[in-house]
């Protein structure tokens, strides 16, 4: 078989790179609705209020929402059945191809430049640049293909946490730093917060990260009681005293996502990222006899993807 086409993997990454960067998923804006209708600090309503209608703005002109368009990047979820014509290279020079062109048309920021000397190719391509994340999911024949835009500056930290510090500890360096984030202007609230427990460093860190932006609002973790703390947490963050942007109000969460991975049994690593109010993200899947379907819900979180035992 000639699998599916290169060309065809170009195209919708770069229509998908648009759509990221115009049009707000529904999960967010309802949530942000929900946190405009509970906010009772005026200047933190009206901002809530703003956001809203310059999403409107941005979908009915074609425009980015934010003149900041973050840092594109990929999520590929393949079937393991899946073929593409020409293989995976194939695959990541379609991605590649389409992070420049649209660039240019949309356009986008060109924020990527190398970390030295500065060089700025105007296009979002380099080095490691777009980042290409892969899954696989058994019995299936299609890709998945979501273009997620961050700002690759502010909103994460990490810190490895022991054993004894508990349930305590996470929820503490929770409030830390949402505070300490919210009062410097280190993330633009309201934010979905991931929190990726456990694993190695890096692996919590990018838990965290995929928790963020890659779970729709309302959804919730599997495990009960994770899915509990998430509502706690979610809870905390509100009540820390700050809304939207930074100003005194209670709209600064607006869902908690937590996802864990087995960690080693001396300590218990935490990341936390925060997906900002430009919660830019937009999916297709692939079929393998060509067909595209465009959907909100990235479904990163697969049963097989949490996949604990033996199989």
């Amino acid at each position: 078989m000639a699998g599916i086409p290169a060309k065809l993997i170009e195209d919708v990454a770069r229509e998908l790179t648009a759509r990221a960067a115009i049009d707000i998923p529904a999960d967010y804006r309802d949530g942000v609705r929900r946190a405009r209708d509970r906010e009772d600090n005026r200047i933190a309503r009206f901002v809530l209020d703003e956001m809203l209608r310059n999403w409107e703005v941005a979908t009915a002109e074609r425009r980015p929402m934010c003149a900041d368009t973050g840092l594109p990047r990929y999520y590929v979820r393949a079937g393991n059945e899946a073929t593409v014509e020409g293989g995976f290279v194939a695959l990541e020079r379609a991605l590649r191809r389409a992070t420049a062109e649209a660039t240019a048309a949309i356009p986008l920021r060109p924020n990527r430049v190398h970390p030295l000397s500065r060089v700025d190719h105007d296009n979002n391509v380099g080095i490691h640049a777009p980042e290409i994340t892969y899954a696989f999911e058994p019995g299936a024949d299609w890709i998945d293909v979501t273009t997620v835009h961050k700002g690759g500056l502010f909103g994460s930290d990490y810190r490895m946490l022991f054993p004894a510090d508990g349930i305590g500890g996470l929820k503490r360096f929770y409030v830390d730093t949402l505070v300490e984030h919210g009062r410097r202007g280190l993330a633009c609230q309201p934010a979905i917060v991931g929190v990726g427990i456990g694993g190695a460093k890096d692996t919590c860190v990018r838990l965290g990260k995929e928790a963020a932006c890659l779970r729709a609002v309302g959804s919730r973790n599997p495990d009960p009681a994770i899915a509990a703390l998430e509502d706690e947490l979610t809870a905390l963050g509100n009540h820390v005293g700050i809304g939207a942007m930074g100003f005194a109000g209670t709209s600064l969460v607006v869902a908690t996502h937590v996802e864990v991975a087995f960690t080693h049994t001396g300590g218990m690593p935490v990341g936390i990222h925060q997906f900002c109010l430009s919660s830019r993200r937009a999916t297709a899947r692939v079929q393998a006899d060509g067909r595209v379907e465009f959907r909100g819900d990235p479904g990163w979180f697969t049963d097989y993807y949490r996949r604990e035992g033996i199989e």
